[in-house]
């Protein structure tokens, strides 16, 4: 049996425009949407139901959530497992310092005794299969890591992502795989890797090794057919699509989010695409000074040919 590739969750990136091109290349295992907020999703903002869009694929999408209050969590939680989905995933690994500010993400990293109690309130809310996205540690204590990922196995956790960073290193270190195998021998659940995919091959060398997933974020924002270019498909043919598929991106995020996303997903989108150019920098650049979807397109159609004569 394989093993299976999942869409890493990334704010502003991992919605369901994204979700749609790559299921034009063939999709992937398991889809993370971007973190969902708890706290605004039981307040019912007017913005919340685009987060909460599965498709296309809701059994494969994943809802991960964010937030500091354990029972927000375990509500918001129990809300969207009444929604169609593959299951949810706990937000424990991000760093950015807003977020670890206010005791959300990686913060929950600081106690296993609070994580654990957190696990196990979210655990009693959902049927569907619960995980968690983690980082190394604060610091870089491998004891301390199994530690704290057996504490969330013993709660109920059935599914662990393991980023192999510290919460202060982000991307100026290689993200270390060795902890990914590491950890897997230490526990009973299964135990996917994220950091550092650069390309399919990297898909397919980290797939054959320890692990039991492999999660990729911005390369396959890059590439949203890394996932079937692993599975053999051909890199040139894919290569003649780079335009079509901007396009085609462009088309998913009118129709598939709101119009006070457009402008900001769609930058975030392209910073990552444009690296496919050749004269990626300066088409960014311009792209950036537009102020509409249809000014992205046209920025895009025209330089994009231009890029490849």
């Amino acid at each position: 049996m394989s093993v299976p590739f999942f869409l890493a969750p990334m704010a502003e990136l991992s919605h369901r425009a994204l979700r749609e091109l790559i299921e034009d290349f063939g999709g992937c295992d398991e889809y993370f949407t971007e973190m969902i907020s708890a706290a605004a999703l039981l307040a019912g903002g007017p913005l919340e139901k685009w987060y909460i869009d599965a498709g296309p694929r809701p059994e494969k999408t994943v809802f991960q959530i964010v937030g500091s209050d354990a029972g927000l969590m375990a509500q918001a939680a129990a809300l969207l497992d009444r929604l169609e989905c593959r299951g949810i995933d706990l937000n424990m690994g991000c760093s950015a310092p807003l977020i670890r500010k206010t005791g959300a993400g990686v913060a929950w990293m600081e106690s296993a005794d609070k994580a654990a109690c957190l696990v196990k309130q979210v655990r009693k809310a959902v049927k569907r299969r619960l995980s968690a996205k983690v980082r190394i540690g604060l610091t870089d204590d491998f004891e301390y890591l199994v530690r704290f990922c057996r504490r969330l196995e013993s709660e109920g956790v059935e599914l662990i992502t393991l980023h192999p960073r510290t919460a202060k290193e982000k991307f100026k270190r290689t993200a270390r795989w060795e902890y990914v195998g590491a950890l897997r021998k230490e526990l009973r659940i299964p135990v996917a890797g994220n950091g550092d995919i650069a390309d399919a091959a990297d898909l397919i060398r980290r797939a054959s090794g320890p692990c039991d997933a492999v999660m990729s974020g911005r390369a396959a924002v890059r590439q949203p057919w890394i996932f079937q270019r692993g599975a053999g498909n051909d890199e040139k043919t894919v290569r003649s699509l780079i335009i079509p598929a901007g396009l085609r991106f462009l088309e998913l995020l009118s129709r598939w989010q709101p119009p006070e996303f457009h402008i900001s997903r769609a930058r975030r989108f392209f910073g990552f695409f444009c690296d496919n150019l050749k004269w990626g920098n300066h088409i960014k650049n311009l792209l950036n000074r537009e102020t509409s979807l249809a000014g992205i397109e046209k920025v895009w159609l025209e330089c994009g040919m231009k890029d490849e004569e």
